[in-house]
């Protein structure tokens, strides 16, 4: 998959590519979604960012939309320094497994819940350890919208999950998080999943709002049912092999753009949070609400063994951060 990323990217070992002259520095972020979505527009700011507070001896040019590949491609990209930046979300958890906890569905009671723990000590030091097993480095958290399922058949209950072909990223948690809700949990690409809902490869899908708005998925699907089962982020990346190239003042400045492009990008999800549900309620699409007690209930089992496999410590931490 790595070859493919070089490839599209035209990269060598190396992407720090030249431009000009000697004295500028060209960078690739890339990120699984469109050009709409705030993901994009944090992208945006923070290359501007990097690029002033460089004095321009620092480019980032942006890939949306999965140019550079998938998340996996990404971050294998920047494991070997074919990608420089990247934003993903928890496939990351297929890299440094103590991610995985923070993928379980019903984890986190609310935003301020995950806030607590992404911004404290917690968030801290599973970046600091992602960083000495993966070569990745973890610049900031970005905060999204909760996830929320849309499928062509009304949902209530996890019994009416039963038989639904649900796509799920490709992560353990939300695998297993979903079957035990009752679903058919399909791993793929997002890339795949406008299409797979519309010839009926797949029933349902999970996303944050804006998300799914921005992909579309309002056309091919009928229901919206806030779920509210995972209240998650997207991280800004780096590879460790570009951030040590360059020279300790542009790295303080990439280390302060990340900081205020997380804050810009923190403050305008939630708005086109709004904005996108009234798109999709607009495009004829019936927003459910449910007791979101039966799911809870449902997934704890998965949350015991998982919290076993990969970081009992860390799950109890979380939970009793709860209020």
């Amino acid at each position: 998959m790595v070859a493919i990323i070089c490839v599209l990217a035209g990269c060598s070992q190396n992407s720090s590519a030249k431009e000009n002259t000697e004295d500028v520095t060209t960078l690739r972020l890339g990120h699984i979604q469109s050009e709409s979505d705030a993901w994009h527009k944090g992208s945006v700011k923070f290359a501007e960012l990097v690029e002033e507070k460089t004095n321009g001896s620092v480019k980032v040019d942006i890939y949306p939309s999965s140019t550079l590949g998938s998340d996996r491609d990404l971050i294998e990209g920047m494991q070997i320094g074919s990608v420089d930046f990247a934003l993903v979300a928890g496939v990351m958890s297929n890299f440094h497994q103590p991610y995985s906890v923070l993928e379980l569905p019903y984890l986190f009671e609310d935003l301020e819940h995950l806030e607590e723990f992404i911004y404290g000590e917690g968030g801290r030091d599973l970046q600091r350890e992602m960083l000495d097993e993966t070569g990745v480095r973890g610049l900031e958290f970005w905060i999204r919208g909760p996830r929320q399922l849309t499928t062509n058949k009304l949902v209530e209950k996890p019994s009416d999950l039963k038989g639904t072909k649900i796509r799920v990223p490709n992560i353990e948690a939300s695998v297993e998080g979903w079957a035990s809700m009752g679903a058919n949990p399909t791993p793929m690409n997002f890339s795949e999943v406008y299409s797979s809902l519309q010839t009926g490869v797949i029933d349902a899908q999970e996303n944050p709002i804006a998300f799914t708005a921005s992909a579309k998925i309002q056309e091919v699907q009928d229901y919206l049912v806030m779920t509210d089962h995972v209240f998650g982020y997207v991280q800004l990346l780096m590879s460790d092999l570009t951030y040590e190239k360059l020279t300790s003042s542009e790295q303080k400045a990439i280390d302060e753009a990340a900081v205020e492009a997380r804050n810009y990008q923190n403050e305008i999800v939630f708005q086109e949070e709004e904005d996108s549900l009234q798109e999709i309620i607009e495009a004829g699409v019936e927003v459910i609400e449910i007791d979101k007690e039966p799911f809870r209930e449902a997934v704890q089992p998965v949350h015991e063994v998982l919290a076993d496999k990969y970081g009992r410590e860390l799950y109890d931490t979380i939970v009793n951060m709860r209020r």
